[in-house]
């Protein structure tokens, strides 16, 4: 598996329980790698990058995915369907060194491997009605 992809598996781990635990992203994340011996450190830093940026960027992140996530609120949103959201979200909005293809594509398989039945089409349509309407990437 691709040190990114890996990067955001944990991402994806660490945002979930921040938002089912409500504790400070700084704090998950040591407790996260303190358990994880051997990590590379670039996932280490990449899944980092892509908390910080999405907890502390949640607003305006959580508004772009309501915009474009009609008939659901996010607060009704499985979890992992939502934090899914909110790394993509993240990446097209402020790692403009990653093509949105690569972020949806990313998105939907992490959608599909943690999510629900129906995860994968969920997430791949409101990412592709954002790509496609608000985000000016290649």
């Amino acid at each position: 598996m691709r040190k990114r992809t890996q990067a955001r598996e944990i991402a994806l781990k660490i945002l979930y329980q921040i938002d089912i635990a409500h504790h400070d992203a700084e704090k998950v994340i040591e407790d996260f790698f303190s358990y994880s011996d051997g990590k590379d450190e670039d996932i280490k830093e990449f899944s980092k990058k892509i908390v910080l940026g999405t907890t502390n960027n949640l607003e305006s992140l959580d508004k772009k995915i309501a915009k474009f996530a009609t008939n659901w609120e996010l607060k009704r949103m499985a979890i992992i369907d939502r934090n899914i959201l909110r790394l993509a979200c993240f990446e097209f909005m402020f790692l403009d060194d990653i093509p949105s293809k690569v972020t949806i594509n990313e998105a939907v398989e992490l959608a599909k491997k943690y999510g629900g039945i129906d995860s994968g089409k969920f997430v791949n349509g409101i990412l592709d009605k954002i790509n496609k309407t608000d985000i000016k990437k290649p």
